[in-house]
Protein backbone atom coordinates (compact mmCIF):
# COMPACT_ATOMS: atom_id res chain seq x y z
CA UNK A 1 0.00 0.00 0.00
CA UNK A 2 2.61 2.28 0.91
CA UNK A 3 3.55 2.25 -3.22
CA UNK A 4 0.14 2.77 -4.42
CA UNK A 5 0.20 6.31 -2.05
CA UNK A 6 2.85 7.37 -4.56
CA UNK A 7 1.23 7.14 -7.56
CA UNK A 8 -2.63 7.36 -7.14
CA UNK A 9 -4.80 9.84 -5.91
CA UNK A 10 -5.30 10.05 -2.30
CA UNK A 11 -9.12 9.12 -2.26
CA UNK A 12 -8.44 6.24 -4.44
CA UNK A 13 -5.97 5.29 -1.95
CA UNK A 14 -7.86 5.70 1.21
CA UNK A 15 -10.72 2.86 -0.40
CA UNK A 16 -7.65 0.78 -1.41
CA UNK A 17 -6.60 0.72 2.38
CA UNK A 18 -10.11 0.46 3.51
CA UNK A 19 -10.27 -2.79 1.35
CA UNK A 20 -7.04 -4.11 2.39
CA UNK A 21 -7.88 -3.74 6.08
CA UNK A 22 -11.21 -5.90 5.20
CA UNK A 23 -9.32 -8.75 3.69
CA UNK A 24 -6.61 -8.74 6.56
CA UNK A 25 -3.44 -8.01 4.74
CA UNK A 26 -1.41 -5.29 5.97
CA UNK A 27 1.17 -3.04 4.19
CA UNK A 28 4.32 -4.97 6.04
CA UNK A 29 2.93 -7.89 3.95
CA UNK A 30 4.65 -6.90 1.28
CA UNK A 31 7.91 -4.65 2.50
CA UNK A 32 9.48 -1.91 0.38
CA UNK A 33 12.65 -3.13 -0.99
CA UNK A 34 15.30 -1.94 -3.36
CA UNK A 35 15.17 -3.62 -6.76
CA UNK A 36 18.26 -3.14 -8.30
CA UNK A 37 21.58 -1.58 -6.91
CA UNK A 38 24.45 -0.68 -9.45
CA UNK A 39 28.27 -0.04 -9.10
CA UNK A 40 30.74 1.32 -10.64
CA UNK A 41 33.77 1.89 -8.48
CA UNK A 42 37.87 1.88 -8.31
CA UNK A 43 37.90 -1.07 -7.01
CA UNK A 44 37.07 -2.81 -10.72
CA UNK A 45 33.25 -2.90 -10.49
CA UNK A 46 31.88 -2.00 -13.51
CA UNK A 47 28.32 -1.79 -13.58
CA UNK A 48 28.09 -4.46 -11.26
CA UNK A 49 24.64 -5.70 -9.46
CA UNK A 50 25.31 -5.89 -5.71
CA UNK A 51 22.84 -7.29 -2.86
CA UNK A 52 19.58 -5.75 -2.61
CA UNK A 53 18.54 -3.95 1.20
CA UNK A 54 15.05 -4.09 2.60
CA UNK A 55 13.35 -1.30 4.04
CA UNK A 56 12.01 -1.25 7.30
CA UNK A 57 8.84 0.83 8.38
CA UNK A 58 9.57 4.33 10.29
CA UNK A 59 11.87 7.50 10.37
CA UNK A 60 15.26 7.04 10.38
CA UNK A 61 17.57 8.50 13.06
CA UNK A 62 20.82 9.34 13.96
CA UNK A 63 23.93 8.89 11.45
CA UNK A 64 23.54 10.26 7.99
CA UNK A 65 19.90 9.97 6.30
CA UNK A 66 19.23 10.78 2.52
CA UNK A 67 15.65 11.71 2.19
CA UNK A 68 13.87 10.93 -1.39
CA UNK A 69 10.08 12.46 -2.14
CA UNK A 70 8.79 10.08 -5.09
CA UNK A 71 5.44 12.01 -5.07
CA UNK A 72 7.51 15.74 -4.98
CA UNK A 73 8.71 15.74 -8.80
CA UNK A 74 10.61 18.80 -10.27
CA UNK A 75 11.92 18.62 -14.20
CA UNK A 76 11.42 16.47 -17.11
CA UNK A 77 14.81 14.90 -17.67
CA UNK A 78 15.84 14.78 -22.00
CA UNK A 79 18.39 12.32 -20.88
CA UNK A 80 22.06 11.54 -20.35
CA UNK A 81 24.88 11.50 -22.94
CA UNK A 82 27.46 12.17 -25.65
CA UNK A 83 28.77 13.86 -29.20
CA UNK A 84 29.49 13.17 -32.92
CA UNK A 85 32.53 14.77 -33.49
CA UNK A 86 34.29 14.42 -37.07
CA UNK A 87 37.42 13.52 -34.68
CA UNK A 88 35.23 10.55 -33.07
CA UNK A 89 34.46 9.43 -36.47
CA UNK A 90 37.70 9.46 -37.70
CA UNK A 91 39.10 7.76 -34.74
CA UNK A 92 36.23 5.14 -35.19
CA UNK A 93 37.41 4.50 -38.68
CA UNK A 94 40.60 3.43 -37.95
CA UNK A 95 38.80 0.14 -36.75
CA UNK A 96 37.59 -2.80 -38.92
CA UNK A 97 33.50 -1.77 -39.47
CA UNK A 98 32.48 -5.09 -37.60
CA UNK A 99 34.42 -3.63 -35.20
CA UNK A 100 33.63 -0.03 -34.90
CA UNK A 101 29.62 -1.43 -35.00
CA UNK A 102 30.56 -3.11 -31.18
CA UNK A 103 31.97 0.15 -30.19
CA UNK A 104 29.02 1.81 -31.31
CA UNK A 105 26.32 -0.61 -29.73
CA UNK A 106 28.07 0.23 -26.28
CA UNK A 107 27.44 3.57 -26.54
CA UNK A 108 23.80 3.71 -28.17
CA UNK A 109 22.54 0.31 -27.99
CA UNK A 110 20.21 -0.98 -25.41
CA UNK A 111 22.84 -3.44 -23.83
CA UNK A 112 25.54 -0.87 -23.78
CA UNK A 113 25.33 3.39 -22.60
CA UNK A 114 22.01 3.50 -24.16
CA UNK A 115 23.21 6.90 -24.52
CA UNK A 116 19.73 9.24 -25.70
CA UNK A 117 20.77 12.89 -25.48
CA UNK A 118 23.52 13.89 -27.82
CA UNK A 119 25.08 16.91 -29.58
CA UNK A 120 27.48 17.52 -33.14
CA UNK A 121 28.98 20.22 -34.74
CA UNK A 122 27.84 22.43 -37.67
CA UNK A 123 30.88 22.62 -40.12
CA UNK A 124 34.27 22.84 -38.66
CA UNK A 125 35.29 22.80 -35.33
CA UNK A 126 38.67 22.33 -33.15
CA UNK A 127 37.54 18.79 -33.14
CA UNK A 128 37.91 18.19 -36.47
CA UNK A 129 40.38 16.11 -38.57
CA UNK A 130 41.69 19.35 -40.29
CA UNK A 131 39.70 22.16 -39.44
CA UNK A 132 38.14 25.23 -41.28
CA UNK A 133 35.75 24.27 -43.27
CA UNK A 134 31.97 25.60 -43.99
CA UNK A 135 29.08 24.36 -46.30
CA UNK A 136 29.39 26.50 -48.41
CA UNK A 137 31.96 28.42 -50.93
CA UNK A 138 33.65 32.01 -50.04
CA UNK A 139 31.19 34.93 -51.06
CA UNK A 140 28.12 32.68 -51.94
CA UNK A 141 25.52 35.09 -49.74
CA UNK A 142 22.66 33.08 -52.05
CA UNK A 143 24.13 29.99 -50.76
CA UNK A 144 23.07 28.03 -53.79
CA UNK A 145 26.72 26.21 -53.18
CA UNK A 146 25.77 24.90 -49.68
CA UNK A 147 26.23 21.00 -49.72
CA UNK A 148 27.26 18.69 -46.47
CA UNK A 149 30.04 16.94 -48.66
CA UNK A 150 32.77 17.58 -45.98
CA UNK A 151 30.64 15.28 -43.44
CA UNK A 152 30.26 12.72 -45.79
CA UNK A 153 32.72 11.99 -48.31
CA UNK A 154 34.99 9.74 -45.47
CA UNK A 155 39.08 9.88 -45.36
CA UNK A 156 41.19 10.19 -48.09
CA UNK A 157 42.76 6.59 -48.26
CA UNK A 158 46.10 8.73 -50.03
CA UNK A 159 46.40 10.44 -47.26
CA UNK A 160 45.51 8.55 -44.40
CA UNK A 161 46.97 5.08 -45.17
CA UNK A 162 45.74 3.59 -41.67
CA UNK A 163 42.17 4.70 -42.06
CA UNK A 164 39.99 0.78 -42.11
CA UNK A 165 36.26 2.29 -43.76
CA UNK A 166 37.63 5.60 -45.95
CA UNK A 167 33.96 6.28 -46.26
CA UNK A 168 32.67 6.73 -42.60
CA UNK A 169 32.65 9.82 -41.65
CA UNK A 170 30.65 12.25 -39.40
CA UNK A 171 27.24 12.20 -41.05
CA UNK A 172 27.88 8.03 -41.64
CA UNK A 173 28.60 7.97 -37.92
CA UNK A 174 24.97 9.73 -36.84
CA UNK A 175 23.12 7.23 -39.26
CA UNK A 176 24.81 4.78 -37.77
CA UNK A 177 23.55 5.42 -34.65
CA UNK A 178 20.26 5.92 -35.65
CA UNK A 179 20.33 2.42 -37.30
CA UNK A 180 21.34 0.86 -34.35
CA UNK A 181 18.37 2.57 -32.09
CA UNK A 182 15.75 1.77 -35.01
CA UNK A 183 16.60 -1.63 -34.33
CA UNK A 184 15.67 -1.58 -30.69
CA UNK A 185 12.70 -0.81 -28.24
CA UNK A 186 14.04 2.03 -26.88
CA UNK A 187 14.62 4.60 -30.00
CA UNK A 188 15.38 7.69 -28.23
CA UNK A 189 17.70 9.96 -29.79
CA UNK A 190 18.06 13.39 -29.24
CA UNK A 191 20.56 15.43 -31.32
CA UNK A 192 21.55 19.06 -30.26
CA UNK A 193 23.81 20.53 -33.32
CA UNK A 194 25.83 23.90 -32.90
CA UNK A 195 27.97 25.78 -35.10
CA UNK A 196 31.26 27.27 -33.89
CA UNK A 197 31.73 30.18 -36.40
CA UNK A 198 29.71 31.35 -39.28
CA UNK A 199 31.76 30.94 -42.71
CA UNK A 200 34.81 33.59 -42.37
CA UNK A 201 33.68 35.78 -45.39
CA UNK A 202 30.18 36.96 -43.09
CA UNK A 203 32.43 37.98 -40.24
CA UNK A 204 34.50 41.15 -39.55
CA UNK A 205 38.23 39.35 -38.89
CA UNK A 206 37.34 37.58 -42.44
CA UNK A 207 39.23 34.63 -40.85
CA UNK A 208 38.08 31.66 -39.13
CA UNK A 209 39.80 33.36 -35.78
CA UNK A 210 42.99 35.55 -35.22
CA UNK A 211 45.12 33.26 -32.03
CA UNK A 212 46.77 35.58 -29.73
CA UNK A 213 50.26 36.67 -29.00
CA UNK A 214 52.99 34.49 -27.16
CA UNK A 215 52.60 37.16 -24.22
CA UNK A 216 49.18 36.00 -23.95
CA UNK A 217 47.46 33.54 -25.89
CA UNK A 218 43.96 34.24 -24.56
CA UNK A 219 43.33 37.89 -26.37
CA UNK A 220 42.85 36.61 -30.22
CA UNK A 221 39.54 36.75 -31.65
CA UNK A 222 36.65 34.98 -33.22
CA UNK A 223 34.98 37.86 -34.51
CA UNK A 224 31.71 38.90 -34.59
CA UNK A 225 28.96 38.74 -37.73
CA UNK A 226 28.72 41.40 -40.44
CA UNK A 227 25.48 42.68 -39.85
CA UNK A 228 24.54 42.77 -43.80
CA UNK A 229 25.42 38.72 -42.90
CA UNK A 230 22.86 38.33 -39.96
CA UNK A 231 19.78 37.08 -42.31
CA UNK A 232 22.37 34.89 -44.66
CA UNK A 233 24.02 33.20 -41.06
CA UNK A 234 20.21 32.80 -40.57
CA UNK A 235 19.64 31.03 -43.59
CA UNK A 236 22.72 28.85 -43.09
CA UNK A 237 21.65 27.06 -39.76
CA UNK A 238 18.26 26.51 -41.27
CA UNK A 239 19.72 25.01 -45.04
CA UNK A 240 21.85 22.72 -42.49
CA UNK A 241 18.61 21.25 -40.74
CA UNK A 242 17.10 20.95 -43.66
CA UNK A 243 19.97 18.70 -45.41
CA UNK A 244 20.37 16.79 -42.29
CA UNK A 245 16.58 16.24 -42.12
CA UNK A 246 16.75 15.25 -46.36
CA UNK A 247 19.71 12.65 -45.12
CA UNK A 248 17.40 10.82 -42.31
CA UNK A 249 18.53 13.22 -39.32
CA UNK A 250 16.08 15.13 -37.79
CA UNK A 251 17.97 17.25 -35.31
CA UNK A 252 15.91 17.50 -31.83
CA UNK A 253 18.05 21.06 -30.81
CA UNK A 254 20.06 24.31 -32.07
CA UNK A 255 22.15 26.55 -30.41
CA UNK A 256 23.15 29.53 -32.44
CA UNK A 257 26.77 28.94 -31.60
CA UNK A 258 29.06 27.40 -29.55
CA UNK A 259 30.56 29.58 -26.97
CA UNK A 260 29.86 33.42 -27.90
CA UNK A 261 32.32 35.09 -25.69
CA UNK A 262 35.25 33.03 -27.64
CA UNK A 263 38.18 31.11 -26.73
CA UNK A 264 40.96 33.77 -27.31
CA UNK A 265 40.77 32.78 -31.10
CA UNK A 266 42.50 29.36 -30.46
CA UNK A 267 40.60 27.50 -32.84
CA UNK A 268 36.81 28.60 -34.39
CA UNK A 269 34.74 30.80 -32.94
CA UNK A 270 32.39 33.83 -33.07
CA UNK A 271 31.36 36.11 -30.37
CA UNK A 272 27.85 37.14 -29.44
CA UNK A 273 27.02 39.06 -26.37
CA UNK A 274 23.75 38.22 -24.79
CA UNK A 275 21.73 41.29 -26.35
CA UNK A 276 23.58 40.61 -30.13
CA UNK A 277 22.25 37.23 -29.62
CA UNK A 278 18.93 37.95 -28.35
CA UNK A 279 18.46 40.59 -31.27
CA UNK A 280 19.94 38.08 -33.69
CA UNK A 281 17.29 35.89 -33.09
CA UNK A 282 14.27 38.23 -32.41
CA UNK A 283 15.13 39.32 -36.30
CA UNK A 284 16.26 36.75 -38.51
CA UNK A 285 17.00 33.07 -36.47
CA UNK A 286 13.82 32.74 -34.51
CA UNK A 287 11.17 33.67 -37.94
CA UNK A 288 13.19 31.87 -40.46
CA UNK A 289 13.08 28.78 -38.50
CA UNK A 290 9.44 28.82 -38.06
CA UNK A 291 8.87 30.15 -41.60
CA UNK A 292 11.17 27.05 -42.67
CA UNK A 293 9.30 24.39 -40.52
CA UNK A 294 11.53 23.76 -37.55
CA UNK A 295 9.57 26.04 -35.10
CA UNK A 296 9.43 22.67 -33.21
CA UNK A 297 13.29 22.60 -32.91
CA UNK A 298 14.78 23.47 -29.09
CA UNK A 299 16.42 26.68 -29.58
CA UNK A 300 18.81 27.04 -26.93
CA UNK A 301 20.60 30.04 -26.03
CA UNK A 302 24.45 30.77 -24.63
CA UNK A 303 26.29 27.89 -25.04
CA UNK A 304 28.90 28.40 -22.71
CA UNK A 305 30.59 28.22 -19.45
CA UNK A 306 27.93 28.42 -15.89
CA UNK A 307 29.24 31.44 -14.89
CA UNK A 308 27.60 33.44 -17.21
CA UNK A 309 24.01 32.06 -17.16
CA UNK A 310 22.46 34.21 -14.30
CA UNK A 311 23.24 37.33 -17.17
CA UNK A 312 22.30 35.77 -20.05
CA UNK A 313 19.02 34.40 -18.77
CA UNK A 314 18.25 38.06 -16.99
CA UNK A 315 18.68 39.51 -20.79
CA UNK A 316 17.11 37.12 -23.08
CA UNK A 317 14.28 34.89 -21.13
CA UNK A 318 12.09 37.85 -20.01
CA UNK A 319 12.61 39.71 -23.30
CA UNK A 320 8.92 39.54 -25.04
CA UNK A 321 10.07 39.61 -28.64
CA UNK A 322 12.87 37.05 -28.44
CA UNK A 323 11.17 34.47 -25.54
CA UNK A 324 8.84 32.96 -27.75
CA UNK A 325 11.11 31.05 -29.78
CA UNK A 326 13.77 30.49 -27.11
CA UNK A 327 13.40 26.75 -25.23
CA UNK A 328 16.08 27.22 -22.77
CA UNK A 329 20.17 27.60 -22.16
CA UNK A 330 23.00 25.41 -23.08
CA UNK A 331 25.94 25.61 -20.72
CA UNK A 332 29.18 24.19 -20.16
CA UNK A 333 30.99 23.45 -17.21
CA UNK A 334 34.80 24.65 -18.12
CA UNK A 335 34.86 27.54 -15.82
CA UNK A 336 35.86 25.27 -12.98
CA UNK A 337 37.10 21.80 -12.45
CA UNK A 338 34.86 21.48 -9.05
CA UNK A 339 31.86 23.97 -8.96
CA UNK A 340 28.40 23.09 -10.43
CA UNK A 341 26.68 26.72 -9.89
CA UNK A 342 23.59 25.05 -8.64
CA UNK A 343 22.55 28.13 -6.47
CA UNK A 344 22.12 29.98 -10.30
CA UNK A 345 20.09 27.06 -11.56
CA UNK A 346 18.30 27.54 -8.48
CA UNK A 347 17.91 31.36 -9.33
CA UNK A 348 17.41 31.02 -12.86
CA UNK A 349 14.20 28.15 -12.44
CA UNK A 350 12.55 29.90 -9.85
CA UNK A 351 12.78 33.39 -11.79
CA UNK A 352 12.09 32.11 -15.36
CA UNK A 353 10.74 28.50 -14.84
CA UNK A 354 8.91 27.71 -18.59
CA UNK A 355 12.78 27.79 -19.53
CA UNK A 356 14.94 24.74 -18.96
CA UNK A 357 18.91 24.44 -18.79
CA UNK A 358 21.08 21.76 -20.79
CA UNK A 359 24.23 20.90 -20.54
CA UNK A 360 26.08 20.41 -24.04
CA UNK A 361 29.63 20.02 -23.14
CA UNK A 362 32.28 18.81 -20.81
CA UNK A 363 35.22 16.82 -21.36
CA UNK A 364 38.75 16.14 -19.84
CA UNK A 365 40.79 18.88 -20.79
CA UNK A 366 44.57 19.00 -21.43
CA UNK A 367 44.51 15.39 -20.54
CA UNK A 368 46.63 15.66 -16.81
CA UNK A 369 49.64 17.94 -18.84
CA UNK A 370 52.17 19.71 -16.88
CA UNK A 371 51.24 22.59 -14.43
CA UNK A 372 53.27 25.26 -14.69
CA UNK A 373 54.03 27.86 -11.46
CA UNK A 374 51.97 30.93 -11.85
CA UNK A 375 48.76 29.24 -11.36
CA UNK A 376 49.02 25.97 -9.76
CA UNK A 377 52.05 23.65 -8.82
CA UNK A 378 50.31 21.40 -6.81
CA UNK A 379 53.09 18.65 -4.82
CA UNK A 380 53.49 14.96 -6.29
CA UNK A 381 52.11 15.95 -9.95
CA UNK A 382 53.50 13.30 -12.39
CA UNK A 383 55.12 14.93 -15.35
CA UNK A 384 53.86 12.18 -17.85
CA UNK A 385 50.71 10.63 -16.52
CA UNK A 386 49.40 7.42 -18.26
CA UNK A 387 45.88 8.21 -18.87
CA UNK A 388 45.32 5.30 -21.67
CA UNK A 389 44.55 1.74 -20.48
CA UNK A 390 44.74 3.29 -16.98
CA UNK A 391 41.78 3.11 -14.82
CA UNK A 392 43.73 4.57 -11.76
CA UNK A 393 44.47 8.09 -13.58
CA UNK A 394 40.97 8.42 -13.80
CA UNK A 395 39.81 7.41 -10.31
CA UNK A 396 42.37 9.91 -8.89
CA UNK A 397 43.14 13.23 -8.53
CA UNK A 398 45.86 13.82 -11.64
CA UNK A 399 43.44 15.89 -13.94
CA UNK A 400 43.91 19.41 -15.06
CA UNK A 401 42.37 21.85 -17.58
CA UNK A 402 42.86 24.80 -19.75
CA UNK A 403 43.79 26.59 -16.88
CA UNK A 404 47.04 25.76 -16.51
CA UNK A 405 48.03 26.27 -20.19
CA UNK A 406 46.70 30.28 -20.66
CA UNK A 407 48.61 33.00 -19.37
CA UNK A 408 45.18 35.10 -18.95
CA UNK A 409 44.06 37.34 -15.89
CA UNK A 410 40.81 36.06 -15.42
CA UNK A 411 41.76 32.87 -14.65
CA UNK A 412 41.05 32.14 -10.94
CA UNK A 413 43.52 29.34 -9.58
CA UNK A 414 41.34 28.29 -6.74
CA UNK A 415 38.45 27.34 -9.24
CA UNK A 416 40.72 24.99 -11.12
CA UNK A 417 42.61 22.64 -9.07
CA UNK A 418 43.96 19.26 -10.22
CA UNK A 419 40.77 16.90 -10.00
CA UNK A 420 39.10 13.37 -10.61
CA UNK A 421 37.78 13.13 -13.80
CA UNK A 422 34.87 10.28 -12.47
CA UNK A 423 34.19 12.85 -10.01
CA UNK A 424 33.96 15.61 -12.06
CA UNK A 425 31.53 14.16 -14.27
CA UNK A 426 29.66 12.18 -11.52
CA UNK A 427 29.06 15.23 -9.19
CA UNK A 428 28.72 17.58 -12.00
CA UNK A 429 25.78 15.36 -13.57
CA UNK A 430 24.10 14.41 -9.96
CA UNK A 431 24.28 18.21 -9.12
CA UNK A 432 22.77 19.25 -11.91
CA UNK A 433 20.14 17.05 -12.49
CA UNK A 434 19.30 18.07 -8.59
CA UNK A 435 19.16 21.63 -9.38
CA UNK A 436 16.50 21.76 -12.22
CA UNK A 437 18.71 20.68 -15.23
CA UNK A 438 16.87 18.81 -17.77
CA UNK A 439 19.97 17.42 -19.56
CA UNK A 440 23.20 16.60 -19.47
CA UNK A 441 26.08 16.29 -23.12
CA UNK A 442 29.67 14.65 -22.54
CA UNK A 443 32.15 15.86 -25.21
CA UNK A 444 33.73 13.62 -27.76
CA UNK A 445 32.39 9.90 -27.43
CA UNK A 446 35.60 8.50 -29.23
CA UNK A 447 39.23 10.17 -29.37
CA UNK A 448 42.35 8.86 -29.67
CA UNK A 449 45.60 7.56 -27.52
CA UNK A 450 46.63 11.44 -27.63
CA UNK A 451 43.35 12.67 -27.20
CA UNK A 452 42.70 14.11 -30.33
CA UNK A 453 43.13 13.95 -33.63
CA UNK A 454 42.22 17.52 -33.23
CA UNK A 455 43.42 20.20 -35.18
CA UNK A 456 44.82 23.18 -33.12
CA UNK A 457 46.63 20.60 -30.77
CA UNK A 458 44.14 21.11 -27.95
CA UNK A 459 43.97 17.36 -26.88
CA UNK A 460 41.32 16.04 -24.70
CA UNK A 461 40.34 12.84 -22.83
CA UNK A 462 36.92 11.15 -23.92
CA UNK A 463 34.96 8.15 -22.55
CA UNK A 464 36.03 5.48 -24.95
CA UNK A 465 40.25 6.23 -26.21
CA UNK A 466 41.72 4.09 -29.16
CA UNK A 467 44.83 3.59 -30.04
CA UNK A 468 44.73 4.09 -34.45
CA UNK A 469 47.88 2.10 -34.92
CA UNK A 470 46.91 -1.06 -32.73
CA UNK A 471 43.13 -1.01 -32.52
CA UNK A 472 43.80 -0.78 -28.67
CA UNK A 473 40.01 0.30 -27.07
CA UNK A 474 39.86 1.56 -23.74
CA UNK A 475 36.53 1.88 -22.12
CA UNK A 476 37.85 4.39 -19.27
CA UNK A 477 36.05 4.91 -16.07
CA UNK A 478 33.90 7.97 -17.18
CA UNK A 479 32.47 5.59 -20.16
CA UNK A 480 30.99 3.17 -17.43
CA UNK A 481 30.31 5.66 -15.12
CA UNK A 482 28.21 7.27 -18.13
CA UNK A 483 26.67 4.38 -19.37
CA UNK A 484 25.36 3.61 -15.69
CA UNK A 485 23.49 7.19 -15.64
CA UNK A 486 22.72 6.99 -19.17
CA UNK A 487 21.09 3.65 -18.38
CA UNK A 488 18.64 4.07 -15.38
CA UNK A 489 17.88 8.02 -16.14
CA UNK A 490 15.98 8.21 -19.17
CA UNK A 491 14.10 10.67 -21.48
CA UNK A 492 10.59 11.78 -19.70
CA UNK A 493 12.16 10.73 -16.21
CA UNK A 494 11.42 13.58 -13.80
CA UNK A 495 14.05 14.19 -11.02
CA UNK A 496 12.07 14.31 -7.14
CA UNK A 497 13.09 16.21 -3.94
CA UNK A 498 15.84 14.57 -1.87
CA UNK A 499 17.62 15.96 1.08
CA UNK A 500 21.29 14.33 2.88
CA UNK A 501 21.29 15.23 6.42
CA UNK A 502 24.98 14.00 6.94
CA UNK A 503 26.51 15.86 10.18
CA UNK A 504 30.41 15.04 10.36
CA UNK A 505 30.70 14.29 6.79
CA UNK A 506 32.47 16.87 4.17
CA UNK A 507 29.82 18.56 1.59
CA UNK A 508 31.73 16.88 -1.27
CA UNK A 509 32.11 13.09 0.40
CA UNK A 510 28.79 12.16 -0.79
CA UNK A 511 26.86 13.47 -3.49
CA UNK A 512 22.82 12.29 -4.07
CA UNK A 513 20.03 12.92 -6.69
CA UNK A 514 16.60 10.87 -8.02
CA UNK A 515 14.13 10.58 -10.52
CA UNK A 516 11.35 8.37 -11.06
CA UNK A 517 9.92 7.51 -13.96
CA UNK A 518 6.20 6.51 -15.01
CA UNK A 519 6.33 3.12 -13.71
CA UNK A 520 6.88 4.03 -10.38
CA UNK A 521 10.96 2.92 -10.66
CA UNK A 522 12.91 5.47 -8.67
CA UNK A 523 16.58 5.71 -9.43
CA UNK A 524 19.00 7.29 -6.60
CA UNK A 525 22.26 8.02 -7.63
CA UNK A 526 25.33 8.37 -5.20
CA UNK A 527 29.07 9.54 -5.84
CA UNK A 528 30.94 8.96 -2.76
CA UNK A 529 34.31 10.72 -3.59
CA UNK A 530 36.52 9.53 -0.48
CA UNK A 531 38.75 6.74 0.62
CA UNK A 532 36.16 5.04 2.54
CA UNK A 533 33.01 3.43 2.52
CA UNK A 534 30.11 5.71 3.49
CA UNK A 535 26.96 4.19 4.66
CA UNK A 536 23.43 6.16 5.33
CA UNK A 537 19.85 5.28 5.64
CA UNK A 538 17.96 5.89 2.75
CA UNK A 539 14.58 7.50 3.90
CA UNK A 540 11.65 7.02 1.26
CA UNK A 541 8.23 7.62 2.30
CA UNK A 542 7.47 6.46 5.77
CA UNK A 543 10.31 3.46 5.59
CA UNK A 544 14.12 3.38 5.09
CA UNK A 545 16.78 1.26 4.72
CA UNK A 546 20.47 0.88 4.96
CA UNK A 547 22.76 1.98 2.14
CA UNK A 548 26.80 1.54 1.88
CA UNK A 549 28.34 3.01 -1.14
CA UNK A 550 32.01 1.84 -1.07
CA UNK A 551 34.65 3.59 -1.62
CA UNK A 552 35.46 6.08 -4.59
CA UNK A 553 32.08 4.87 -6.15
CA UNK A 554 29.23 5.57 -8.53
CA UNK A 555 26.02 3.14 -7.06
CA UNK A 556 22.74 3.80 -8.20
CA UNK A 557 19.99 2.40 -5.59
CA UNK A 558 16.17 1.56 -7.74
CA UNK A 559 13.49 0.91 -5.29
CA UNK A 560 9.82 0.13 -7.29
CA UNK A 561 6.74 1.54 -5.63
Amino acid sequence: MRSLRFRFPALFVSYLFLVVVVVGCGPSDTPLTTTEIILTSEAGARLETVPNVAFVEGAASGGPVLTVWPDSTKQTIHGIGTSFTESSAFVLAHLEPAKRREVMERIYGEDGANVSLTRTHIASCDFSVEGKYAYVDDGDAELASFTLDEDTEGFDPAKYPDVKDPAYDLLPMIQEAQAIKAAQKDKDLRIIASAWTAPPWMKDIEEWFIPGSEENDWQGTGGSLKPEYEATYADYLVKYLDAYQEAGVDLWGLTPVNEPHGNGGNWESMLFTAESQGAFIKNHLGPKLKAGGHDQKKLLIYDQNRDGVDHWADVIFPDPEVAPFVFGMAVHWYASTFKVYEESFDRVNAMYPGFEIIHTEGCIDNLGGPAPGGVMDPEGFQEEPSWFMNDAWWWNPHATDWAYSVTWGGVDAADHPMYTPVHRYARNIIVSLDHWMTGWVDWNIVLDSQGGPNHVSNFCGAPIMIDRETGDIHYTPVYWVLAQLSRTIRPGDKAVWTKLEAPGLDEDALRACATINDDGLVSVQLLNTTGEAISFDLQVGDAHAPVTVPANAVQTVRIAL
